[in-house]
Order: C-alpha cells, then sequence, then structure tokens
C-alpha cells in the first residue's frame, strides 16, 4: 500500500494526510473537493483522472510522463515504456 497518491490534474505528488485533511475541510465547509495544490475539482470518474493525466503528458510533465511510463512497464510493455522514461528524463 502507498502512502501518495499523484493528484492527476497538476501531478503533484499528495500524502494520504494531507489528503485526508482536505477531504474533511471541504466536507465540513460544505465544499467541492478539489485538489489541494491547484484546486483543480476532483474527477468523480477513473476516465476523467485518464483525462486528465493525459492533458498533463500533452503539456511535457516530466512526472505525469514517468507514471505513463510506470504503467506500461507494468503491463509488460518495456520498449514503450522505455521511451516514456527517456523522455521524462529529458524533460527533468
Amino acid at each position: 500500500e502507498t502512502s501518495m497518491i499523484m493528484m492527476s490534474c497538476c501531478s503533484k505528488m499528495v500524502c494520504n494526510g494531507c489528503l485526508h485533511a482536505n477531504k474533511v475541510r471541504e466536507r465540513e465547509a460544505r465544499l467541492q473537493q478539489t485538489c489541494p495544490f491547484c484546486r483543480h475539482p476532483t474527477p468523480l470518474t477513473l476516465e476523467g483522472t485518464n483525462k486528465n493525466k493525459m492533458k498533463r503528458v500533452a503539456a511535457n510533465d516530466p512526472v505525469a510522463i514517468r507514471e505513463i511510463g510506470k504503467k506500461h512497464y507494468q503491463k509488460g510493455d518495456y520498449d514503450t515504456a522505455f521511451e516514456y522514461f527517456t523522455k521524462a528524463a529529458e524533460l527533468g
């Protein structure tokens, strides 16, 4: 189990404790659920999350590109994963 997640809207890593605290604050104030960093509305579906990730990849965000590489690596597509890892490393 991981103690952090990557926010699909801005590619920032957020610890589960901070994410929980933000959700409690939003619930108590009856606010819309948003990212603790960029305040972008939290997608409610996996499709929305994937759309956000691909926007970050299109914007040449090295963290988002690395995450896509990790997904390909986990699926066994090592050549594609290497391409994504290389591009992410070049971007910083």
